[in-house]
């Protein structure tokens, strides 16, 4: 499933989806299945977010990073589970 354009008002650099969670992140009463993960920059920042994503792409959770490749290779235990085969996302 093909993310939104911007997600949070970021806009998605690069992202991955599986059917099957990558995880799970819990809310402290339940598991929320992270089906999406995306890689965003908001207007003006030189760095970059992760967020976590369930099926509707809502973030679940949210990390932030210096560079794209940094935000991929610290890819939290909990989303392993799957393996992310990134995709660029079209330009708006």
């Amino acid at each position: 499933m093909t993310p939104p354009a911007t997600i949070d008002g970021a806009r998605v650099l690069e992202w991955a989806w599986s059917d099957v969670p990558f995880g799970a992140v819990s809310d402290g009463t339940t598991a929320i299945p992270i089906h999406g993960l995306a890689i965003c920059r908001y207007p003006g920042a030189t760095g970059v977010y992760r967020f976590s994503c369930d099926r509707d792409w809502q973030t679940v959770q949210d990390a932030d990073h210096d560079s794209v490749e940094t935000a991929k290779a610290r890819l939290p235990r909990q989303y392993q589970d799957v393996p992310a085969e990134w995709r660029v996302a079209a330009l708006p």
